[in-house]
């Protein structure tokens, strides 16, 4: 899923291409695609969709009407279906076809407290069509009330183009929503499907080709494949030497905090630099040493500056960010950043420190990610990666990309301080801030997930008896370490690169 689309994006495009197939031929690509996805969860779950009992939530537009038309077509493998309508109107022709397939359609109003329970109680899965992209986010009643009984259900939920209650060009939640176990949606992504606190919603994507492709204009936000990962990562030439790598001064750490020091460097340092400057003071220089014995405690020339992870003082690095060098600015050194620098910046503030900047609480930064990423990085002109459980790189003239990779394993001390030092290298290394900040954030999240599934490989002694199956590896806690020691392997799991 390579892009994310507005609103005004997917319909300027459903326009163009119903000019050329009738929307009932769109709406047959859509629910036939619905239809297969949610096949294919039966098929797991209990070995296939004859017998199974489908639920269908539908309210009074198109994401109603492909929930009804899929459901016929599940109907017609031999599901059961049932189907609620929450409102007096709903979609003609997709309850026609529902009907007509052996399906059984009611009124939400038809339904009293039992009826309910036993619908929602005996069914294999769930099909919300309750709202679509035209609706505003939240939900209003019944289906605000519908959201929480499919959140305390059992059944798998399975939202049609969108979880009912989302804002789709932002991901911004304005009360209730559906958390859907997979969403399948038709064309194109939704901006808001890929930002949290919408995204933490979504569960599993999965993209329906309706051919809207060729008539989408521009996306509203990006994500990065591996294949364009590969394409910006410096792969080094044969005639290379350290300098021609990159050579990157850090300025990191603090008495109360020496390992941030410890870990940005090391993560320069893994991630391909050619050389690192480590410029703190000489206590912490010897613990720095004492772990990358590669690292140089004295100034030089430098070809970007990674700066600010457990720095106590942020007058430090003022006369650094005075230069030319481009730099990436952490934590500590925020507050000594001001707009208008020479160098070419990146900035890698969480929630609370973008809220410092921009003079707003941090819930407001968590809330509207996209927003307020794009607004500092207009205001601050400088790159903005604001960190988090979708990590948003904005850059000053409007070009978003939103990380793809990553586990919630990250959130842990000294994951951002690894993060700094391997956007550091790759600025060194010879890419603009916008790239280093997107390719350092799917880089780290890669390494996030490998490091994860280290831990989650069991160790001990093998199956207790002959022929018992072994566990299947799933994912561990991490630390900062095991992520910057699972650098080098996300980095040689890119294909290609680029040398020069």
């Amino acid at each position: 899923m390579p892009a994310g689309y507005t609103v005004a994006a997917i319909r300027a495009g459903e326009s163009e291409l119903m000019a050329r197939a009738p929307e009932s031929e769109l709406m047959a690509r859509a629910a036939a695609g619905l239809a297969s996805v949610c096949a294919g969860l039966l098929a797991g779950a209990r070995g296939g969709v004859y017998g199974a009992t489908v639920l269908v939530l539908a309210g009074s537009g198109s994401n109603g009407g492909d929930a009804l038309h899929a459901g016929a077509l599940l109907a017609r493998r031999g599901a059961r279906l049932e189907a609620v309508t929450l409102w007096p109107r709903w979609h003609t022709a997709g309850a026609l076809a529902l009907r007509r397939a052996g399906g059984r359609l009611r009124g939400w109003e038809e339904l009293d407290p039992a009826d309910w329970a036993r619908l929602l109680g005996g069914c294999d899965l769930v099909l919300d069509g309750m709202t679509g992209i035209g609706a505003a986010p939240g939900l209003r009643p019944p289906a605000d009330r519908i959201a929480a009984d499919l959140a305390a259900g059992a059944a798998p939920v399975v939202a049609v183009d969108l979880p009912s209650g989302i804002d789709p060009d932002t991901g911004e939640l304005a009360g209730a929503a559906v958390r859907a176990d997979v969403t399948v949606t038709f064309g194109a992504p939704k901006t808001g499907l890929l930002l949290d606190p919408a995204a933490s919603l979504v569960g599993a994507l999965t993209v329906i080709d309706i051919g809207l492709g060729p008539h989408l204009g521009a996306a509203d936000v990006q994500t990065l494949t591996a294949a364009q990962v590969g394409q910006l990562l410096p792969r080094p030439d044969p005639a290379w030497d350290k300098y021609r790598r990159g050579v990157l001064g850090v300025l990191a750490g603090s008495t109360d905090f020496p390992g941030a020091a410890v870990l940005c460097v090391g993560a320069a340092v893994r991630a391909g630099a050619g050389m690192v400057r480590y410029l703190g003071p000489d206590p912490l220089a010897r613990v720095v040493l004492a772990r990358w014995p590669e690292a140089v405690p004295s100034r030089g020339r430098v070809q970007a500056w990674a700066l600010g992870p457990g720095l106590a003082e942020p007058g430090l690095a003022g006369a650094l960010l005075a230069g030319p060098e481009p730099a990436v600015v952490d934590a500590g050194a925020l507050a000594g950043y001001l707009p208008g620098r020479a160098g070419a910046t990146l900035l890698t503030p969480h929630a609370g420190e973008l809220g410092r900047l921009l003079g707003v609480p941090a819930e407001q930064v968590s809330a509207r990610r996209l927003w307020h990423a794009r607004d500092a990085a207009a205001r601050l002109g400088a790159v903005v990666l604001l960190k988090g459980s979708t990590t948003v790189v904005a850059a000053p003239d409007g070009r978003v990309r939103v990380n793809p990779t990553g586990t919630p394993w990250l959130a842990t001390a000294g994951s951002g301080d690894v993060l700094t030092g391997l956007a550091g290298a790759l600025l060194a290394g010879g890419l603009d801030p916008f790239d280093a900040g997107s390719v350092a954030a799917w880089l780290h999240g890669l390494a996030g997930r490998i490091a994860a599934e280290r831990a989650g490989v069991a160790e001990g002694p093998g199956p207790a008896y002959a022929g018992e199956a072994p566990e299947r590896p799933g994912e561990g806690p991490v630390c900062a370490q095991d992520v910057l020691a699972a650098l080098p392997a996300a980095m040689a799991r890119v294909p290609g690169g680029h040398t020069g």
